[in-house]
């Protein structure tokens, strides 16, 4: 058999990652949940499950057979587009597979060449990559410095900018746990008939009226688009593009991560529409985290353990990548599912423990992880 040294350089690429501890591996999920997205628990959540197997019952399909523009769109997914604008108060709404093909076809597609795109430096990566892909001039501001994007957007009219700013920014922050400044930012949209981009990701069903995020006072204007992804606090998966209908119909048409892709699953669909209406309907979901929230910074505070941010993602500084592998793995072993985060995820210098709080983890659990990470952290220094 013929052999080729073609893995060679990857090889090496990969030997430099374990060096610098940065190796990531794939690690099954063990131990009470301080690590995923699933806020509000509802992953598994029964009612869920039953709209699900009511729809099979009645014959959804689990495939969609094709793109939404062939022969895969199907009324579940016009069912929860419409029932998705009307709950976020948007003009239109647009269903993806997950929030990394929506930010991907959204800033590679509504942006154009003579545009502007300001975007916060510590925006998700696939938002990243959306405006890698865009025509626009491209700027970064500071984390969280509306003035920033106000002078970058001057800056660029004074250069002659003739089209349309877009501003881009999450509204908390997946690996920090703070908030933007949404009412300063929309000011600044506002001013320069600029177009607020506001990834809702993690604030979708656990902040706002019925859960509707951070930004959800704007929401219905023109010159603001959202994205609400599916996968976290709704407990399904997918993303959905909240925009007036020029800009939904222009995404349709023209947006290659949509346009080219198999339609998401017709019984996520389903599923995604019962989490809206959950969250809708049953606001202690959302009080219940708060007070979950509010308890576990308390633990840690109590136990002097410096925490960031001031949401249910509470990140612990480490600095060191290999540190901080070691205390995820050591709390592992406690029963208590914690994982490090390590550059380029975060910025050289700025490994981190990043602790989610969920509904999925008890008071008691909280106290004990509280207790467990005290004690590695002492060890491990």
């Amino acid at each position: 058999m013929l052999t080729l040294d073609v893995t060679g350089a990857h090889a090496r690429l990969l030997a430099g990652l374990e060096r610098k501890g940065r190796a990531r591996r794939l690690i099954a999920a063990r131990g009470v949940d301080f690590a995923s997205n699933d806020y509000l628990a509802l992953a598994q959540a029964p009612r869920i499950a039953q709209a699900i197997s009511a729809a099979l019952a009645r014959g959804v399909p689990m495939g969609a057979g094709g793109s939404r523009l062939l022969r895969g769109h199907h009324p579940e997914h016009a069912a929860l587009e419409m029932e998705a604008a009307r709950h976020f108060g948007a003009q239109k709404a647009l269903y993806f597979a997950n929030g990394f093909a929506a930010n991907l076809a959204l800033f590679s597609t509504l942006p154009r060449r003579e545009d502007l795109i300001v975007y916060d430096e510590l925006i998700h990566a696939s938002a990243i990559d959306g405006i890698s892909a865009s025509k626009a001039k491209v700027v970064a501001a500071p984390h969280n410095d509306a003035q920033a994007v106000d002078d970058a957007i001057r800056a660029w009219r004074e250069q002659g900018g003739l089209g349309h700013a877009w501003i881009a920014v999450e509204t908390l922050y997946s690996m920090d746990g703070d908030r933007a400044p949404v009412h300063d930012l929309m000011q600044v949209a506002n001013r320069h008939e600029a177009i607020l981009v506001v990834d809702e990701a993690h604030a979708t069903g656990v902040f706002g009226p019925q859960g509707r995020g951070l930004a959800s006072a704007y929401e219905g204007r023109d010159n603001l688009i959202s994205l609400h992804t599916c996968g976290k606090a709704l407990g399904a998966s997918g993303g959905l593009i909240c925009a007036a209908a020029t800009f939904i119909d222009y995404l349709i048409n023209r947006a290659r991560p949509f346009v080219y892709s198999t339609a998401p699953s017709p019984l996520m669909a389903v599923g995604v529409r019962e989490a809206l209406r959950m969250v809708a309907d049953t606001p202690t979901l959302a009080q219940d985290l708060q007070e979950r929230v509010a308890f576990a910074r308390a633990r840690l505070g109590d136990l002097n353990i410096e925490t960031m941010g001031n949401a249910h993602i509470i990140p612990i500084l480490i600095r060191d990548n290999a540190r901080a592998v070691r205390v995820s793995a050591a709390l592992a072993d406690e029963g208590f599912d914690i994982r490090a985060i390590r550059p380029p995820t975060v910025p050289e210098g700025t490994a981190r423990l990043r602790i989610s709080i969920t509904l999925n983890a008890s008071e008691d659990d909280m106290t004990r992880m509280s207790a467990a990470l005290a004690h590695t952290l002492a060890k491990s220094v």
